[in-house]
């Protein structure tokens, strides 16, 4: 039996849920599903320049989680534009935290 989930802190997301192309109705589109703990590990790995380690630290996970949810979010972003997707930012197992925490 696998152990359990860790839970993620995650900086609190309040932005658009939903990114899609336009003039495409979202009933034509693919979805793509986006977690928000792949959003965090992109956000301090790609955006505030943390290495792996001080990301995992920041989120309450291993380093080799940061690295699993980076090239999972990534090739979910970079799959949603190549083959206009709709892509969807949902919850997950994560716990949100502000901007300071």
């Amino acid at each position: 039996m696998p152990r359990p989930r860790k839970r993620r802190r995650c900086h609190r997301f309040d932005g658009d849920r939903v990114f899609k192309p336009r003039s495409i109705p979202m009933l034509e589109l693919p979805l793509v599903r986006l977690g928000l703990d792949e959003l965090e590990a992109m956000r301090l790995c790609d955006v505030e320049n943390h290495e792996q380690e001080a990301a995992g630290e920041r989120m309450g996970v291993s380093r080799g989680t940061v690295q699993r949810l980076l090239a999972s979010g990534r090739a979910k972003v970079v799959g949603a534009l190549l083959r206009s997707a709709a892509l969807i930012i949902e919850g997950g197992e994560h716990e949100a935290v502000h901007a300071d925490g």
